[in-house]
């Protein structure tokens, strides 16, 4: 089972003492691998620390390094518009703690996860979401993939960044005995390359806005704050639509793209584009083969566990299924 980091108050107060002294600390709860904790400054000043452990053998492949991640993507996105916190403490040392911290500023509203919404509103949210896309994908990376060197996931176009993605996770299912159709994914890869060289331009993609990381007024309903981007990659921005939506196998939601295309987004674009459909299918066949695996490697206990591996897998067999329909699907 994946556990986490056991930090008393006073190693936390020294591993955050250079961004002010600690008066108190919270344990937050929710997330699956890291230890966070939110803090009180003596004057009065709110954050928040992440620690992940040294110990990668319950990660994936593309997860190694994730937190140099998360405070590298923090820094690309000042001044963006997109509204992450700033980033006020790192270390990677390792000195006080086998582990790697970021501290970041605590940032205003709620958790879009904790409201009651009516349609409508839940609308709002979704187009609000479109649009803070926007403002994320026309942020350029330097290279294709996920950024940290530990995860070696990285190459100078999509079409070959993709194909390590690919492979990393095929490896880690391997490694942990879970069986996946690798053949007919390598075969679909091979197949509709082109439709992944048609991806020019490296964007920065958070590929986990789902409700819990997305904090909203709500009074207003504007978000007012992205957090954990810690899995960040370089890459097609149509791979957001399904980061935030793992599961999902329908259309890809009416109100979040016509919120992307009124702040200038390129979404519906590039969905309607001869390669776009089938760039979405990649894009889920990938989040599927993670998603199948994750609950062995992660050790995932509950009822709730089986469920979630036959939607994985269903989601699988459905992406393969459009992709080996026909080979003249993508249209370069």
């Amino acid at each position: 089972m994946l556990t986490k980091f056991t930090v008393d108050q006073a190693l936390l107060t020294d591993l955050v003492a250079p961004v002010g002294n600690l008066v108190s600390a919270e344990l937050l709860t929710g997330g699956m691998f890291a230890t966070a904790f939110r803090l009180h400054f003596d004057d009065g000043r709110r954050a928040v620390a992440k620690i992940v452990g040294a110990d990668t053998a319950r990660l994936s492949t593309y997860e190694r390094g994730l937190l140099g991640t998360e405070a590298l993507t923090y820094r690309m996105l000042e001044g963006s518009g997109v509204p992450v916190p700033r980033v006020l403490h790192t270390d990677f040392s390792r000195r006080l703690i086998d582990a790697d911290l970021v501290v970041a500023e605590h940032l205003p509203g709620v958790p879009w996860l904790g409201l009651e919404l009516d349609d409508a509103q839940a609308a709002t949210v979704r187009r609000n979401l479109g649009a803070v896309m926007a403002r994320l994908h026309r942020v350029s990376a330097p290279s294709f993939g996920y950024p940290a060197d530990a995860a070696g996931l990285a190459a100078g176009t999509w079409k070959d960044a993709f194909a390590l993605m690919v492979d990393a996770v095929l490896d880690d299912a391997r490694r942990w005995n879970v069986g996946l159709p690798e053949g007919r994914v390598r075969a679909a890869l091979a197949a509709h390359a082109p439709a992944l060289e048609s991806v020019q331009r490296p964007a920065v993609v958070h590929t986990d806005l789902w409700a819990g990381n997305i904090f909203v007024d709500p009074d207003t309903l504007d978000i007012v704050g992205i957090i954990d981007t810690e899995r960040t990659l370089w890459g097609d921005p149509l791979h957001e639509l399904v980061g935030a939506d793992q599961f999902g196998t329908g259309a890809p939601d009416p109100a979040l793209l016509a919120g992307d295309a009124e702040a200038g987004g390129m979404l519906a674009r590039e969905l309607a584009s001869p390669t776009g459909e089938t760039r979405l299918q990649f894009s889920r066949l990938y989040f599927s083969l993670i998603l199948a695996t994750e609950p062995t490697m992660r050790g995932y206990e509950g009822e709730w566990v089986a469920g979630y591996e036959q939607g994985a897998r269903a989601n699988i067999e459905k992406a393969l299924r459009f992709l080996e329909s026909s080979t003249t699907r993508t249209r370069t």
